[in-house]
């Protein structure tokens, strides 16, 4: 009787390492994956200027663009700008916009698209209507002084 319990707690050891194991392996997988489609979307969006888009079973795919396609761009202007063409240090930071107001805006801009492709679709609107409600209200509220 005790040969059996033992062989049984062996197997369900045995079982539990190899179950471990193949969590790692999926889990490294799929960051390889997840890795590989960050590439292929910021190539994309460098290429052709557009976010690409994720099948329709997928819900969302959003990654942090990474730094190097921006510093990219930057030394290719730099290099093609002379240096004294640059506005003085005050001037840049008085015409740059707040960056949450620019972002509630790009993202009010988004929200009224979505509204306009819903009518046109014939669709639920009231969602959309809501959104872009609450982005107005948020503009309107970053606009005065806090």
């Amino acid at each position: 009787m005790s040969d059996v319990i033992s062989e049984y707690q062996k197997w369900k050891q045995q079982g539990e390492s190899l179950k471990m194991q193949a969590k790692q392996a999926l889990e490294s997988r799929f960051r390889e994956l997840m890795s590989e489609a960050v590439s292929l979307a910021e190539e994309y969006r460098s290429d052709f200027g557009a976010a690409l888009k994720p099948p329709p079973n997928v819900t969302a795919f959003r990654y942090k663009a990474s730094g190097k396609a921006k510093a990219k761009r930057a030394n290719k202007r730099a290099a093609t700008a002379p240096e004294t063409a640059r506005p003085p240090a005050k001037e840049a930071k008085e015409e740059k916009p707040d960056p949450k107001t620019a972002g509630l805006q790009k993202r009010l801009a988004t929200a009224k698209k979505k509204l306009e492709e819903a009518k046109a679709a014939g669709a639920s609107t009231r969602a959309f209507e809501d959104r872009v409600y609450e982005l107005e209200d948020a503009l309107r509220l970053a606009g005065q002084p806090a």
